[in-house]
């Protein structure tokens, strides 16, 4: 980590210092007391279920040079003398500013991806993409919020060339605090679907909530959009670039032709503004993944990658998990795409299913949260999609049942739909219909825990 002086550190997190330690040799940041280390800076930070400054003193033994804190819950004479302790207004807003003062160190690119949907798939994907050509560090896991985010910039060293981050949002103005402390130099915007419409309110709400990823954006920055998405298609800026990709948008600037959709993967021409045409074969599914890896490949061009470069590089694809991963065992298929559901993404999924070969086709689907007053009409909307596309059985679980039955069940198939609210009846009732030779679709909002089904159904199918 590169060195930022007290005196910077407590100017950048308008704070003040109220216990004076005699070290200055730290090395990084961390808000959990039980992975401190000596020499790191401890930021304590407040949630609904606990209070970070009452670990001040822990984590001083534990051998943290700064600690950074918004209330005083420690006596001063258990603060060790090598503890620096600054006081703040608030903790998280303090880890986000230390982060913005980092950032402002380092020579490196970064592209920062937001999304309705599609955001980890495009994260992974615009690493591949530039992999071959420079050293890239990608956002782990799900730390794509105002936590997640500052963490993943501490991180980032001299050794890395660009960093690929991923900014996940629920209201207002989270967006435009991280986009202040990552400053990218890219951003890319995957789709604006319902995901968090209600707190939002609406599609267009949601739109400007992820455009504040440009709050930040100067001359020679550049948008990259899925120009597919109806309020994506028209965007138009004056001091930045706005490049688009699709599919079935004539007028954007990079398009893919010659679709093939396979069982194991997705093979497609690229087509840019210069007619030159490029054909790429990928190891993810569905359509959407198109629209996604449209969009790393226009990031890689900007970044002055070669196609050639590109495709070595998805080559060696890393793939975050519970995201459309296919398990094949020895009785039927899995896809487990059980980490998170929103309306777009389900009916991505179905996708998928439906292009498999099997004997059934079979979508165990769950929960989708943040809709609000949309909440009925989304998951009917999903059990129509899923009727309208093949699907011979359909189980759900969680609270929408009744609108996934409306939306999928008529005369034809009746039997052919399972609702429950229990999980343990659920699973019971899994494993006893599903066949030998089915393929089997388990997706969920990431608080549902579907991953306990795809577990069960792995441990049956062995």
């Amino acid at each position: 980590m590169k060195r930022l002086d007290m005196k910077e550190i407590v100017k950048g997190v308008l704070g003040s210092i109220i216990v004076k330690g005699n070290s200055t040799d730290y090395n990084t940041v961390c808000t959990d007391t039980r992975k401190i280390q000596k020499g790191n800076i401890f930021v304590a930070l407040k949630g609904e279920n606990f209070n970070g400054n009452e670990f001040v003193k822990e984590a001083s033994e534990k051998g943290a040079v700064i600690c950074v804190v918004d209330e005083v819950k420690f006596n001063k004479e258990d603060i060790k003398d090598y503890t620096t302790v600054i006081k703040v207004e608030y903790g998280k807003q303090a880890l986000l500013d230390i982060a913005k003062l980092y950032r402002s160190l380092l020579d490196i690119k970064i592209v920062a991806i937001t999304g309705s949907t599609g955001k980890t798939s495009t994260k992974d994907l615009v690493a591949a993409a530039l992999s071959s050509k420079y050293k890239v560090y990608k956002t782990e896991g799900n730390y794509n919020n105002e936590i997640g985010l500052p963490l993943s910039i501490f991180n980032l060293n001299e050794n890395y060339d660009v960093a690929v981050l991923e900014m996940g949002m629920n209201h207002f103005s989270e967006i435009h605090r991280m986009a202040d402390a990552a400053r990218p130099d890219i951003a890319i915007i995957t789709n604006i679907g319902v995901s968090h419409i209600e707190n939002l309110k609406s599609r267009e709400n949601i739109l400007m909530a992820k455009l504040e990823i440009t709050d930040y954006f100067k001359e020679g920055n550049t948008l990259i959009v899925n120009a597919d998405n109806d309020l994506l298609s028209n965007l138009k800026a004056d001091m930045f670039e706005v490049n688009t990709i699709g599919i079935d948008n004539e007028k954007a600037d990079l398009k893919a032709e010659n679709i093939v959709l396979k069982e194991d993967g997705i093979e497609f021409d690229v087509l840019d503004k210069e007619y030159q045409k490029e054909n790429f074969k990928l190891d993810v599914l569905g359509k959407h993944n198109v629209l996604n890896a449209l969009l790393a490949i226009d990031c890689a061009k900007k970044l002055d990658v070669e196609y050639k470069e590109m495709k070595y590089g998805f080559k060696k694809l890393e793939k975050t998990s519970m995201r459309l991963d296919i398990i094949k065992g020895s009785k039927f298929t899995i896809i487990d795409d059980s980490y998170n559901a929103s309306t777009e993404s389900m009916k991505a999924a179905i996708d998928v299913l439906k292009n498999l070969k099997c004997k059934r086709k079979v979508a165990i689907l769950g929960t989708m949260f943040e809709l609000g007053e949309e909440s009925y009409n989304e998951h009917k909307k999903v059990g129509e999609y899923a009727k309208e596309n093949g699907i011979d059985m359909l189980i759900t679980l969680g609270d929408f049942n009744k609108a996934f039955e409306k939306g999928f069940v008529c005369d034809e198939n009746r039997k052919n739909y399972k609702g429950f609210k229990n999980y343990s009846k659920a699973i019971k009732y899994i494993l006893e219909n599903i066949e030998e030779g089915d393929a089997v679709l388990v997706k969920a909002s990431r608080s549902m825990k579907f991953e306990k089904i795809v577990n069960k159904l792995n441990a049956d199918n062995c």
